[in-house]
């Protein structure tokens, strides 16, 4: 079975349903697969099966059908996020070795291959191709998603049909998904909890409406916006949801559609949690939890009387059928499960994951179990930072910044921020004459905005270990000193 098998299905049932809204616009589902077909089948005239696709195109329909026509033609789906800086994008798309790149309109100027860009507008007449294709082997890769790298370049975790069909059959059915949902897409795809919004959303003949661009800078507009299309679902990050519980005006709309919210990729405080719970008595809370490798591997259905103010929100049981292991040395939490990644996609071939000879992923995350056999999280073990639900590696960072001439050597640590978790902060020792406006400039020509820096500080020399190593601990003293 692929990963669009119950879409296909949906199709057959209710044709004339709505699958998508954004704005004004609206597309059944038969409008779906006919607006897919005719990309999917110019796709599958050109032997694109078991190729990638790169996907330039923002959240909304057009790159929804875009996926779609691309799997269905049996082809793998790359979303970028198109704004990020340049040699960024050159960089997924070098490494993605991609058999075409969709877009909009004329090639952009960051694209160094031209021949690469297809405009989705007008794509080049097909003749009579078969579509969608027959997926035979469910470990055909679907997506690659790239995340910040601890190497210093950005790696594209590799999900097969497997893994993505059994996470989507998985949300669907535990938060009873059905054709009456109208389901809130904030995820961009590039993120992995775009996987919920549209695959279980489509699988269970759910509405998908787009959220427009904007409206998380206005809490009380997002949530007229909630009110007004009538959501019954919305997946988003805790940061936003503490916005929202702040500013959101729910005292005045509570939000009578609102059935279900799920958040995921990182902690949501719990007095944060609990002012949202009571602004919305009637919503069930949902704390999902699972790095891109996994998808979601660990779930707690929020128990509102267990909510206090000096206890963290576990992350709960195992979810997805996943296997879970804590290493009995460091406590770290091991992942074995249908969801898991296939490999990593580095230079344009798949590279296999480091997995434990009874195939455990390592996630990298300290966790516990409570007195009642509930997983809690303790923090990473690593450097590795969550900012308002993105993945951020330091030494990605630093790599970048250590690019610019100014700079002598660098260390990224991460502060407290009260409202995204954490953010990365740099401290740098400058080369004579050097001024911290060209490190800055190098950093938010090179970065995407969530990886940039909150904080600089110049150092006549980094604090270091009696090993030699960069002592962290008292560098994250400083920064958040400073």
């Amino acid at each position: 079975m692929s990963l669009l098998t119950a879409f296909h299905r949906q199709c057959q049932r209710a044709p004339d349903h709505i699958a998508f809204a954004e704005g004004q616009r609206r597309f059944s589902y038969a409008q779906v697969k006919q607006q897919a077909s005719v990309l999917g089948a110019y796709l599958a005239q050109r032997n694109i099966q078991g190729q990638r696709v790169v996907i330039a195109l923002e959240r909304g329909i057009d790159a929804a059908v875009a996926i779609i026509s691309a799997l269905g033609a049996g082809a793998c789906y790359i979303p970028l996020d198109t704004k990020n800086p340049p040699s960024r994008l050159n960089f997924i798309v070098n490494d993605a070795a991609p058999h075409c790149v969709i877009g909009k309109g004329a090639c952009p100027e960051w694209l160094e291959t031209p021949d690469l860009w297809l405009n989705i507008d007008q794509p080049p007449p097909a003749q009579a191709a078969d579509w969608p294709l027959t997926i035979a082997n469910e470990e055909t890769l679907a997506a690659i998603l790239y995340t910040s790298g601890s190497t210093g370049a950005p790696k594209g975790v590799a999900l097969s049909h497997r893994a993505m069909r059994n996470f989507a059959d998985w949300a669907s059915c535990t938060f009873a998904i059905g054709a009456g949902d109208r389901i809130a897409s904030l995820a961009p795809f590039h993120f992995d909890l775009s996987v919920f919004d549209l695959f279980s959303s489509l699988s269970a003949g759910a509405a998908v409406h787009f959220v427009p661009t904007g409206l998380t800078l206005s809490p009380s507009r997002l949530t007229a916006w909630l009110s007004d299309q009538r959501i019954s679902v919305f997946y988003t990050v805790p940061s936003l949801l503490g916005f929202i519980a702040l500013k959101g005006s729910l005292a005045d709309n509570a939000l009578p559609d609102l059935k279900t919210i799920l958040f995921a990729g990182e902690v949501f405080p719990t007095p944060q949690l609990k002012k949202l719970c009571e602004l919305l008595p009637n919503v069930d809370f949902y704390n999902l939890y699972g790095p891109t490798e996994t998808n979601v591997c660990c779930y707690w259905p929020v128990e509102r009387d267990r909510l206090h103010d000096d206890q963290a929100v576990p992350i709960g049981m195992p979810a997805c059928g996943a296997v879970l292991s804590v290493d009995a040395t460091t406590g770290e939490l091991r992942v074995k499960s249908a969801n898991n990644l296939s490999g990593y996609w580095q230079h344009g071939r798949l590279t296999p994951p480091a997995l434990s000879d009874d195939e455990f992923y390592a996630t990298g995350d300290k966790v516990s179990l409570n007195e009642r056999g509930e997983y809690c999280y303790h923090g990473r073990l690593d450097r590795m930072l969550k900012c308002s639900g993105y993945r951020v590696e330091p030494a990605e960072i630093e790599s970048v910044i250590m690019t610019c001439p100014a700079v002598s050597s660098c260390a990224v640590t991460g502060i407290p921020d009260s409202a995204s978790g954490r953010r990365p902060a740099a401290a740098l020792v400058l080369k004579p004459g050097a001024t911290l406006n060209d490190v800055v400039k190098t950093a938010k020509q090179r970065l995407p905005a969530y990886m940039h820096p909150c904080k600089f500080i110049v150092l006549e020399s980094l604090p270091c270990l009696s090993n030699g190593k960069t002592d962290y601990q008292t560098l994250q003293q400083q920064l958040e000193n400073s």
